[in-house]
């Protein structure tokens, strides 16, 4: 048994550190060392609820391409569990702007799936659904394909969760994605002031907005939303990248140790600001707090 499945999301990260986002007009900038790492929204999810002490299983396609082996290493590293099948197309992989005060812009290259069948079985899917506490799906193409069979093999109290990101409400890619979730986390980053419309749209999903530094709000199907507070990070801010990913695992983490969901998001929200202290995704031991 795990406690966490996580389906999707790995990649490579290429860091780097900028003076100012959007960085300033030029024809070359220098800046500190580039480095290239395991990235992207699955990778940060399942490493942080390893951190965290939960049993997590991760299934993906990935490259054999050179970002590929980044990412094979780093998860060889840890106790995950992982399930992965070689991805023609290569490995995701993001180009990450970070700037003093942490902040980062992303730019993302999904390498998508090439293959020329469905890359994971239905039933490999649902043996390993059948095995967790609790799946949570990133909103990566192949397994927007698969959201049925993840759905069917849900045993009862089995909670689904995924991602949007930040999705605008309004783009139909995502949807099934939240159609198929239990608990559903979204940016509220181009939904603003329309949060509350869109999430009473998703009822009687849970829906998680995430506000950064403002903290977060709890839809849970009717009244007005509970706020969340963000947590003052106990050292300074030296990469967000993660931060939202680290949120999912703390909720997941709390939920699962019987919280409820409001004291999970408190709780979650300490997970993120400790995620913002470390450069990277590979947390050390006691950084993240375990509740």
């Amino acid at each position: 048994m795990f406690d966490l499945l996580v389906v999707g999301g790995l990649g490579v990260d290429l860091r780097v550190r900028v003076p100012a986002i959007p960085p300033p007009a030029a024809d070359s900038l220098i800046v500190p060392p580039i480095e290239a790492r395991i990235g992207n929204t699955g990778a940060g999810v399942a490493l942080s609820a390893h951190a965290l002490g939960l049993r997590v299983a991760l299934v993906d396609v990935l490259g054999t391409d050179p970002a590929g082996q980044v990412v094979r290493a780093a998860l060889a590293r840890t106790s995950v569990h992982t399930v992965l099948v070689d991805n023609p197309g290569g490995t995701r992989q993001s180009v990450n702007l970070v700037d003093p005060a942490g902040r980062r812009m992303s730019l993302y290259d999904p390498s998508p799936w090439t293959g020329a069948a469905a890359p994971f079985a239905d039933d490999e899917l649902a043996k390993l659904v059948r095995d967790a506490a609790h799946v949570h799906v990133s909103i990566m193409d192949w397994a927007r394909d698969r959201l049925p069979v993840l759905r069917a093999a849900l045993p009862d109290g089995v909670p689904l969760s995924t991602d949007l990101h930040d999705w605008d409400g309004q783009n139909p890619y995502h949807r099934p994605f939240a159609e198929a979730a239990d608990l559903v986390l979204v940016s509220g980053v181009h939904l603003g002031d329309r949060a509350p419309a869109v999430a009473a749209g998703l009822a009687p999903r849970t829906v998680v907005v995430t506000r950064g530094a403002d903290g977060a709000d709890l839809h849970l199907g009717g009244g007005a939303p509970v706020r969340v507070p963000a947590t003052v990070p106990a050292a300074p801010v030296v990469d967000t990248n993660g931060a939202g990913d680290a949120f999912a695992a703390g909720l997941v983490a709390g939920r699962l140790r019987g919280a409820a969901l409001p004291d999970a998001a408190a709780y979650a929200a300490a997970v993120a600001a400790a995620a913002c202290t470390h450069d990277g995704m590979e947390y050390p031991p006691g950084l993240l707090p375990r509740g």
